[in-house]
C-alpha cells in the first residue's frame, strides 16, 4: 500500500479524499483549491481548463462562458450551474491535487403558511410547498415538527406560546427557504393581550373597592342618623324594653311628692 502511494506521488497524483460540495440550478460555486501559476482543472478525469505562467485557458468549449479563473485568488468558479454539472472535479497542482464531489440541486421551494383552525386556546397552522421538500416547523431555535419529502406539514401553536417566534422552512442539501409567521395575524393572538387582561383585572378590583367604601360610608351615615340618635328627654328605654322613669328634679326630692309622682307614672305605664 505504501509502495502504491509513493508511486502515485511520483506520477503527480495525490490520495486525497473527495470533499462534498453542493450547488443549486442557476447558481455559482467556487472550488476551494487555488492555482496561481501552474495547474489544471479536471472534470470526471478530463482536463477542462489549465493555468500556465499565470495565463488561463479553457480546454472544453462548453465551459467557455461558465468557467472562470480569478488571477488574484487563484480560484476556479463555475457559473450558471445545471444538474449535468454534477460530478467529480479535481484541481491539480504539480504533484498534489484536491478532489471535490459536486452535486447540483433544484432551488428549494418557497413555503406558504395557512391557518387551518383557531380556538381561544390554540391555533393550527399548515406549511405547504409545490414540490416535495424537507419541511420543518421551528419555534424560536427548536424544531417542533419535520418531515422529509413532504408537500405539507402542520403545527399546533398554543396561546401561552404567542410570544415565541414561529417559522416554516423548506430545505434541500443545497439551500433552505423560510417564512416567518405573525401569530397576531395568523392566529389572532395579541402579544399585548396579557397586559390588557391585567389592566382590566386591576380596574375591576379598584372599582369594587370604591363601591365597597361608598357602601360602608353610607351605612355608617345611616347608623349615625337613625340608629344612634338620642331618644327624647323623659322617655329613655331600658334594656328590658320598658321605659325608665324620668329623672326627678332637685325640687321634687320631697318624699311625699316622689311617692305621688311615681304612683301616677306607673298608672300611665300600665294603662
Amino acid at each position: 500500500m505504501e509502495t502504491l502511494q509513493a508511486l502515485l506521488l511520483i506520477l503527480g497524483f495525490s490520495a486525497a479524499q473527495e470533499e462534498n460540495l453542493t450547488g443549486i440550478v442557476g447558481g455559482t460555486i467556487s472550488l476551494p483549491a487555488a492555482v496561481t501559476e501552474k495547474g489544471f482543472l479536471l472534470y470526471n478525469s478530463i482536463s477542462i481548463a489549465s493555468v500556465f505562467k499565470g495565463e488561463f485557458e479553457i480546454d472544453v468549449k462548453i465551459y467557455k462562458n461558465k468557467l472562470h479563473w480569478n488571477r488574484s485568488s487563484g480560484l476556479f468558479t463555475i457559473t450558471n450551474l445545471q444538474k449535468n454539472d454534477s460530478g467529480i472535479y479535481k484541481v491539480q497542482k504539480g504533484k498534489f491535487s484536491s478532489s471535490y464531489k459536486l452535486q447540483i440541486y433544484d432551488p428549494a421551494a418557497t413555503p406558504a403558511v395557512k391557518t387551518v383552525n383557531v380556538t381561544s386556546d390554540l391555533c393550527l397552522l399548515i406549511c405547504s410547498v409545490d414540490k416535495p421538500e424537507t419541511l420543518l416547523w421551528i419555534r424560536n431555535k427548536e424544531i417542533q415538527n419535520q418531515s422529509r419529502s413532504a408537500l405539507s406539514l402542520h403545527v399546533t401553536v398554543y396561546k401561552e406560546d404567542r410570544d415565541s417566534s414561529y417559522r416554516c422552512a423548506a430545505a434541500n442539501p443545497a439551500e433552505n427557504k423560510t417564512v416567518d409567521v405573525n401569530l397576531t395575524t395568523s392566529c389572532g393572538f395579541n402579544q399585548t393581550e396579557t397586559q390588557t387582561d391585567r389592566r382590566t383585572y386591576w380596574i375591576s378590583a379598584v372599582v369594587s373597592v370604591v363601591v365597597l367604601v361608598f357602601v360602608a360610608f353610607g351605612l355608617w351615615m345611616i347608623k349615625l342618623k337613625f340608629l344612634d340618635r338620642k331618644e327624647p328627654a323623659g322617655q329613655t328605654q331600658s334594656r328590658s324594653g320598658y321605659l325608665s322613669p324620668p329623672e326627678v328634679s332637685p325640687q321634687e326630692n320631697d318624699p311625699t311628692f316622689s311617692t305621688i309622682f311615681y304612683r301616677t307614672w306607673n298608672q300611665e305605664i300600665t294603662s
